[in-house]
């Protein structure tokens, strides 16, 4: 089994984790919606044997949503999400934008569909280009 490495944007936070993702989430809650700013995230659950930090984990950042299993981490310098260990210990939910290369594992699923941005659900129907249009 390969590894894949990751980081954050700045690159000061750094991982590493065995292509041994078990589960591979959208989720389209309406926390992960304001954790990310965008339509859903893309989550990586990885057994946190499989993972391990190369750099910056001093410099993660961590918000427990109150009432909630849901957190939000993200590096202190550059704000990007990176990986953190789950409220159960079970897993290290990895952001999957924060990769450097493809896990073999594709999106399961979309979750928490009834909470999706009206704005989203017709997307594939839209205008696609391989770089900024002009």
């Amino acid at each position: 089994m390969s590894n894949i490495n990751g980081s954050c944007l700045c690159e000061a936070v750094r991982f590493e984790a065995q292509d041994k993702f078990q589960q591979f989430h959208l989720c389209h809650c309406d926390q992960c919606k304001k954790m990310s700013g965008s339509a859903h995230v893309s989550n990586l659950f990885i057994s946190p044997e499989f993972f391990k930090w190369l750099a910056g984990e001093n410099l993660v950042a961590r918000y427990d949503v109150p009432k909630r299993s849901i957190t939000n981490a993200f590096c202190k310098q550059c704000g990007s999400a990176v990986p953190y260990l789950s409220s159960t210990k079970q897993w290290v939910i990895v952001p999957a934008g924060g990769l450097n290369n493809c896990p073999s594992l594709k999106p399961q699923d979309h979750i928490f569909t009834n909470e999706k941005a009206e704005w989203y659900k017709d997307i594939d129907e839209i205008a696609q280009y391989p770089h900024f249009p002009d």
